[in-house]
Formats: structure tokens, C-alpha cells, sequence
């Protein structure tokens, strides 16, 4: 697809300071209180004074939120709507084509309507804000779940002074300033909309707090939340249990050299019963993980990249935002065609930040470029679609929409991000000889002076520009070749030029061991062409054109012996590794829709991972490229919690 030649208008978020309503006389604010004694029950409470003249109003329900890339509001969680001016009922409708707005009749003397409603916890059906978000044990609260706003000539301005009420012993985290509180019954200060949005809280009975970076003018803290007192001990409260976070904070305000948030709070629930994923926020990050996360290694390598990449979200795609994401209230459609940058570019910083920062070592970074590598050289959606294509039609992609995901791609700008990324980044520092890196253009792009939070917007147009301010080259040819046009082949130009190529190997790697036993499942993408499920078989997208494509076999058929026996993961592997060595095929019976059959796979090529392999006869930019770039102070020692 052809690069996008126009310009996103300049909104007026431009180099606006976040907290810019705070500097001057305040309208009224909307009062928010939420009542959240029955999340253990996955039910939250919303009340809401909303000053408002006589006559028409609407009220909307917010939709397209920062981050989330997709209209993905969970209006549909919203239960027992009910509108009241006066003490007295009001009638209202849904709009027949907005579904998240809400139109009503201001009665005559009336000044404000009074909004209440139930938010439904327990539904969780969709992703970030919309998964599950509780368990009887803690509660993860995004504040666009529990409330209504009108638009107006600068909606995201508008003051809200919200009050919070936990269960009786809970304990909280959040970046949201406090403007007082009692036992379990939260007051926060008056704040604009987009503050109080961007300040989730999580709560729970079993949560700690520690600050990362005592006496350091900057605070940084974690908050940590688990389903029972066992997951909590795996890593107990103080900062000795934390060097590689702490590490991290200084690795990314190195990179930056400034920061662009008044404090900066991770806040981290681990839980096997709420939705996972990492959502970014100015001066905080939700990341929600396995209960295991806080007592296996593993688990901890396999996310390895969620905190760093979640952190450098604060710079880019929090304070500086693609304009097509820079929408001047949430109900507007984001334009999604520079997540390659917002996205790409912080994925690949995630790997490099994870291990700068020690929290994974340098054979798992390879690893984990060799596996985004192999994947994406063999995706038969970039056949007919672009990289763009893609960002363009992200809210599609979120989540994944089933089965074909290597014929109609994914979110791979990534993944491919990394990989387009990275050469970039080889070839700043080939360009300048050393001198220059992408860490430069991080920089200057995203650095600045430290500031509170604010969004400064930019365009295609400013990311070439800034690069080739740094290291003069056609930036422009290079994006569009790699991003804009359809490729038969994985950008592996950057993994060659660092001094390494994709190769191939038939033990498993160890971070992909990792995986499989975290997933269940068994890969044999690159033999036979697909992975199945460990413990029941069921096999998942089957590469076209792979031998077992070419056999018959599809998604979704259960696999029940392998060569004439009851099917395991090593039996399997034996098979495979065994037919290398003759021409028998790979004989497997499956079922699917009660059918049984037979497919004879005709494969002898062994087993086969992707691995990276060291390229002698040119440097190693990779092991450059990952060197820490801060003095790590000593950690000081048995610093108490501080919540």
C-alpha cells in the first residue's frame, strides 16, 4: 500500500500540558463515586453528578480509548442505566447509530442530572479494559468503565473529582493524586478527564507497594496484587527483590534523558483470573500477569519484555502520540497507520530494554528475534497485504480473529517491528560509524525536558525527518519498501547486518521450551507446519503449503496417534526426527466433527527451530546494541513498603 501522503490535522492536544485545566478557575467538576465493596461478587457501583443546563443532553459512554487501538468500550457491561435531575426520574434513549451515547431532557430549574448504573465485572468478554478485570481477591479498575461525560469544546478538560470505596482491609495502588481518605473510601484530587482515565487503580487484599528509587528526586513505585499471600511471597516487598526494575527505570530515563511524569507507578497483577495483557498510561502502566509470574523463573522470562515495553509506552505513544491517536475526545475514531512506530518501536525497545536491565540475558533476546523471524518469513498474509495494511485495519485484528491467522496476518507491526527496528538501528550506526545510534534518535524524538504529563503529536513526515537529522539517508525509501508495500519476505536485513543470520536447528530452543510449557502446546510449525495443544491434541493454524497442508490436514482436527500409537508430545518429535532418516511418511490419525482419518505427511527434513547463528565476518552490533546505557546506583537495602 502506498504511503499515506496527507497530513492528520493538528489537534489541540498539540503540546498541551495534560494538566493544563488544573492551572486555571475550574468549572464545577463531575462527581464520580464508584462503590467497588461488591467486586468480589464482579459487580461495581457508579454514581454521577453531572452539572448540566435545562434542555437537550447527551451523554456519552467513552469508546475509543487511548492505547487500545479499537472501539472497545464495554458499553454493553453497563447495567441498570438510570438518569435523575431533582430527585426525579428522567426518561432517556440510546442513539440508534451511537450506541454509546445517551441522549436525555434537562428539566426546567434543574442543574445538574444524576447518573447511576452497575458495571457487569464478571463479563470479560473482550480485551484491555473490557477482559475481566476481578476476582474475589483484588479488583483492576479502569476509570472509562464506570462513568458517562458530556462533549463539549474541550471534553478531556473536564474537571472530575472521583471518590473510590474498597472492600473493608483492601489496600491500593495508583498514580490518581489523593486529595484525602479514611479506611477503605478514597478521595482523589480534581482532575481532568483525561487524568482521572489515564490513572487506573488496582486494589486488593493481598498487595503490597515498593518504592523502587528512594531519595532520587523522581518517585517510582510498584504495586503489587495477587489472589492469596503465597503468589505475593515468591517476590516479598522490598527493593532487594527488584534490582532489574530498578535497573529499568534508570535504562529507560538513560535512553530518554528525561521523563515526562510527575512519578511513575508499574501496577502489576498477577492472577490466573483476569484478562493478561500490558496497557500504557503517562504515569503508570496496568500489566496483569500469571499467578505463577511472582514464583517461576520461567514465567518471569517468558514476560520479560511487558514492564520495559509497557514503561517506554510514557514516552512513545503516551507524551508523543501518531496525530491519527491524538483524538480530542474518546469518541472519535482513532487512525491507527503509524502504530509501526508507536507499536514497532517500543516492541523492539521492550526486548532491548528487558535486557539492558537484566531481566532476561542476551541468548533469550536472539532467541526471541530468531522466533519473530522464522514466524513472520513464513506468514502467507504479507502475500497480499503490507505491513500498513495491518496498522490500518488494527481494530479488526484486536483480538485475534480465529483460525487463518497466517493467511490473513495479525498485528504484526510488532513483531515486524522489531525486525525493521533493529535494522534501522544497524544502520545508524554503520552510517555514522559507531558514533550514532537509534538510542539517539530516542532522544532527541522523545526526550526533551522533563516535564508533567502532556501529548505532543507528530506525523510520518517528523519521524523521517528526525532521522535523517541524525543519520542522512533515503529514511523514506526505507520505510516504504519495509512498511507500505507488500513483501514476499521478512525484513531480515537488520539480524544480517548486526552480524548474525536465521538458521535452523533441531533441539528446541530454550525460551521456545519455555513457551511450549507455558502454553501447553508442542510446535512443529516449521517441519510438519503446525502446533498442537499438549494436553488434547487439537491442532492449531496449519501453514499453507507446509506438509501437512499439502497432506489434507486443517485447523481445528484433534490429532489421536501418531505411526499407529496413542499420540504424546515426544512420540510425535521421535516421529519426525525418526523420518529424516527414511522415506516413510509421518502417518497421523486425527478426528474432527466426529470423522476419523488418516493422513500420510510426507516430510524428512527432521525437527526444525529457528535460532540465530553468529556471522564471523561482520561485527557483532547486537551485543553493542544491548550494553546498558546507565550507572546503576546501589540499591538501597530493606527500604520499607510504603502503602
Amino acid at each position: 500500500m502506498a504511503k499515506h501522503r496527507g497530513r492528520f490535522p493538528d489537534i489541540l492536544l498539540a503540546g498541551t500540558l495534560f494538566f493544563s485545566a488544573l492551572a486555571r478557575a475550574d468549572p464545577t467538576p463531575v462527581q464520580l463515586d464508584v462503590d467497588a465493596t461488591d467486586a468480589p461478587h464482579q459487580l461495581l457501583h457508579t454514581r454521577l453528578h453531572i452539572p448540566a443546563a435545562p434542555g437537550p443532553l447527551t451523554l456519552y459512554y467513552p469508546k475509543w480509548m487511548p492505547g487500545e487501538h479499537l472501539p472497545g468500550g464495554p458499553v454493553n457491561d453497563v447495567t441498570g442505566l438510570e438518569f435523575s435531575a431533582r430527585g426525579k426520574p428522567l426518561s432517556w434513549q440510546r442513539d440508534p447509530v451511537d450506541m454509546f451515547a445517551f441522549h436525555l431532557e434537562v428539566p426546567p430549574g434543574a442543574a445538574a442530572v444524576d447518573v447511576s448504573f452497575d458495571f457487569l465485572l464478571a463479563a470479560g468478554g473482550g480485551v484491555y479494559s473490557a477482559g475481566g478485570s476481578s476476582t474475589s481477591r483484588l479488583l483492576d479498575l479502569n476509570w472509562n468503565q464506570v462513568l458517562l461525560y458530556p462533549r463539549n469544546a474541550a471534553p478531556l478538560e473536564i474537571p472530575f473529582r472521583a471518590t473510590l470505596k474498597l472492600p473493608a482491609g483492601w489496600k491500593f495502588g495508583t498514580a490518581l493524586p489523593l486529595a484525602g481518605s479514611s479506611p477503605d473510601h478514597l478521595r482523589f484530587a480534581t482532575v481532568p478527564l483525561e487524568t482521572l482515565i489515564d490513572s487506573p487503580v488496582i486494589g486488593g487484599e493481598f498487595l503490597y507497594t515498593v518504592a523502587l528509587t528512594p531519595g532520587e528526586k523522581t518517585p517510582h513505585f510498584i504495586h503489587v496484587a495477587a489472589d492469596n499471600a503465597t503468589d505475593l511471597a515468591g517476590i516479598p516487598p522490598d527493593v532487594d527483590h527488584y534490582p532489574h526494575l530498578i535497573r529499568l527505570v534508570h535504562e529507560e530515563n538513560a535512553l530518554f534523558g528525561a521523563h515526562h511524569y510527575r512519578e511513575y507507578h508499574f501496577l502489576l497483577t498477577a492472577s490466573d483470573h483476569v484478562a493478561h495483557f500490558g496497557l500504557e498510561h503517562h504515569e503508570s502502566s496496568d500489566d496483569r500477569v500469571a499467578a505463577s509470574y511472582l514464583t517461576d523463573a520461567d514465567t518471569r522470562t517468558a514476560d520479560a519484555e511487558l514492564l520495559p515495553h509497557e514503561m517506554f509506552h510514557s514516552w512513545n505513544g503516551k507524551y508523543r502520540r501518531p496525530a491519527g491517536l491524538a483524538t480530542p475526545d474518546y469518541q472519535q475514531p482513532m487512525q491507527a497507520e503509524l502504530l509501526w512506530v508507536y507499536e514497532g518501536l517500543t516492541s523492539y525497545y521492550g526486548k532491548v530494554l528487558a535486557t539492558r536491565s537484566g531481566l532476561q540475558d542476551a541468548g533469550a533476546f536472539r532467541e526471541t528475534l530468531a522466533l519473530n523471524a522464522a514466524l513472520l518469513d513464513h506468514r502467507n498474509g504479507r502475500q497480499w497485504r503490507s505491513l500498513a495494511d495491518t496498522t490500518v485495519a488494527a481494530q479488526l485484528l484486536y483480538p485475534p480473529p480465529g483460525p487463518g491467522s497466517s493467511r490473513r496476518g495479525s498485528v504484526d507491526f510488532y513483531s515486524e517491528g522489531d525486525l525493521i527496528w533493529l535494522e534501522a538501528d544497524a544502520l545508524i550506526r554503520q552510517q555514522t560509524h559507531g558514533a550514532k545510534s537509534l538510542d539517539d534518535f530516542c532522544k532527541s524524538f522523545y526526550g526533551g525536558e522533563d516535564s508533567a504529563p502532556r501529548v505532543v503529536p507528530y506525523h510520518y513526515d517528523d519521524v523521517v525527518r528526525a532521522l535523517n537529522d541524525l543519520a542522512p539517508s533515503d529514511w523514506q525509501g526505507f520505510f516504504q519498501k519495509r512498511v507500505y508495500e507488500v513483501t514476499k519476505r521478512a525484513p531480515l536485513g537488520g539480524i544480517e547486518n548486526c552480524g548474525w543470520r536465521l538458521a535452523w536447528t533441531n533441539a528446541v530452543p530454550p525460551l521456545l521450551k519455555i513457551r511450549e510449557g507455558l502454553r501447553k502446546n508442542t510446535s512443529l510449525d516449521y517441519s510438519l507446519g503446525f502446533s498442537l495443544g499438549t494436553g488434547d491434541g487439537n491442532i492449531g493454524d496449519v501453514e499453507p503449503g507446509s506438509p501437512a497442508d499439502r497432506a489434507g490436514i486443517i485447523q481445528g482436527m484433534k490429532l489421536v496417534a501418531v505411526n499407529g500409537r496413542a499420540w504424546s508430545a515426544t512420540l510425535l518429535r521421535a516421529a519426525v526426527a525418526a523420518a529424516a532418516t527414511n522415506r516413510a511418511p509421518v502417518t497421523l490419525l486425527t478426528v474432527n466433527d466426529d470423522y476419523y482419518q488418516t493422513f500420510a505427511v510426507d516430510y524428512h527434513g527432521g525437527e526444525k527451530y529457528p535460532v540465530l547463528e553468529r556471522d564471523s565476518l561482520k561485527p557483532d552490533l547486537l551485543a553493542d546494541i544491548i550494553k546498558p546505557l546507565a550507572s546503576q546506583p546501589e540499591p538501597a537495602t530493606n527500604a520499607p513498603a510504603t502503602k
